[in-house]
């Protein structure tokens, strides 16, 4: 089974967040595809991860950019693995049926939106229901990750 991992955003938004839980990814030697709500969130998210540190380097592609298969991290809103990834990374509200392709996957909501964690709760309980490994992170209010019970 796929372990699922939920992380709530509650401190900082997606595009603080995720560059580092991506570069975790990559540090551990694994692919990532992440989709997400829109095209818009695509571009916003893709700027994200060329800026958010001057220090470091996210390499990663879209549809606008050629070869996803030579792309460590591969952007898109569709359910899809051009890259072979073995981590797969749901925001803004997208979902997946592929699930179980993956050795892992990261859901990442929003805490302060009430539907987008009333729908985080109904993917949980379809997962449990599947037999996936779960976890739930909450960030503290430093903004680091804290695994909850």
């Amino acid at each position: 089974m796929t372990e699922i991992r939920f992380y709530h955003l509650q401190m900082t938004p997606l595009e603080r967040a995720l560059p580092k839980l991506v570069a975790k990814v990559l540090a551990s030697g694994a692919r990532a595809v992440i989709v997400l709500g829109s095209d818009e969130r695509v571009t916003q998210i893709d700027g994200a991860l060329w800026t958010y540190d001057p220090n470091s380097f996210l390499p990663h592609g879209s549809a606008r950019d050629s070869r996803p298969q030579d792309q460590p991290v591969w952007l898109t809103t569709a359910d899809e693995n051009p890259n072979g990834a073995g981590v797969l990374i749901l925001a803004d509200g997208a979902t997946s049926s592929r699930i179980g392709e993956f050795d892992k996957c990261l859901e990442i909501f929003d805490g302060n939106d009430a539907n987008s964690v009333a729908a985080a709760r109904e993917r949980w309980r379809t997962y449990k229901s599947a037999a996936h490994q779960l976890t739930y992170w909450q960030q503290d209010d430093s903004g680091r990750w804290k695994q909850m019970e």
